[in-house]
């Protein structure tokens, strides 16, 4: 968490001082211009266009990135949802076939548990989804025989179910840890951002500067691109999804 946090504030420190740097040089340009014609050029209407730009590349990521926040914590909760009918619907299975599959669904939740707080480490990650969809596989194998030995419509149309929609909310889980807002967008989000401190450097030029507007708006920009990236690692940055994973933990600790 620290490394990646030093990371991000690292990447939007750069454009802070970027930012700050182009309203300089916008500045000069202006003054620039401003005694060799005597009079500056209008620019409100290309600086409308950069900075309406910027706060719809702005909006669209914050948004999206937010929603997939959100997302990733309901989905925490549908799975301990879905496990933990799975695991009362056992029931009505033969009572034979009952002990082995309590154990199997004990390893398979431990599993979930080790792979949740995974997030940039690909060998970790691979090996602890390996692991789980072996349990899946024993699982499913396992409760497709007990429905046989039992042959009663319950263990067919109701734990069957049951087990196929936690084990099909495993994948759409996975899917959605790895949806992030693409790198293109970002660089045009500071892309419009460089630019626009350029613009308002050279609407500033012979004005009376005023470091707290200068600072100010370079410090905005930087710290929503801070947010946004945060919101789109929840289990690495200060924002995270940590909390949710406790309902799986409640599941577990109910299977004792």
């Amino acid at each position: 968490m620290i490394m990646f946090a030093l990371l991000n504030l690292a990447i939007v420190s750069v454009l802070f001082f970027g930012m700050l740097a182009m309203q300089e040089v916008g500045r000069r340009f202006a003054e620039r211009a401003t005694g060799s014609a005597g009079q500056k050029r209008a620019t409100g209407a290309t600086e409308g266009a950069v900075y309406g730009m910027l706060g719809l590349f702005l909006a669209f990521t914050f948004s999206a990135a937010g929603q997939r926040f959100e997302e990733r914590r309901r989905l925490a909760v549908e799975e301990a949802n879905a496990i933990g009918t799975a695991w009362l619907r056992i029931d009505v299975l033969p009572a034979s076939a009952q002990p082995r599959l309590r154990d199997l669904f004990r390893q398979y939740v431990d599993a979930r548990l080790q792979r949740a707080p995974l997030a940039m480490n690909p060998v970790a990650v691979a090996a602890a989804v390996t692991k789980y969809q072996l349990l899946q596989r024993d699982i499913w194998s396992a409760a497709v025989a007990a429905a046989r030995e039992s042959g009663q419509l319950p263990a067919f149309n109701v734990f069957l179910p049951a087990l196929n929609e936690m084990i099909d909310i495993t994948q759409t889980r996975e899917t959605m840890a790895e949806m992030r807002t693409p790198l293109a967008v970002f660089v045009m989000v500071a892309t419009l951002a460089l630019i626009g401190s350029l613009f308002a450097g050279y609407d500033l030029a012979g004005k009376t500067r005023y470091w707290f507007h200068t600072v100010g708006f370079a410090l905005v920009m930087a710290m929503a691109l801070f947010v946004i990236v945060d919101l789109e690692f929840p289990r690495l940055g200060f924002i995270r999804v940590n909390a949710t994973d406790s309902a799986i933990y409640d599941v577990r600790r109910a299977m004792q």
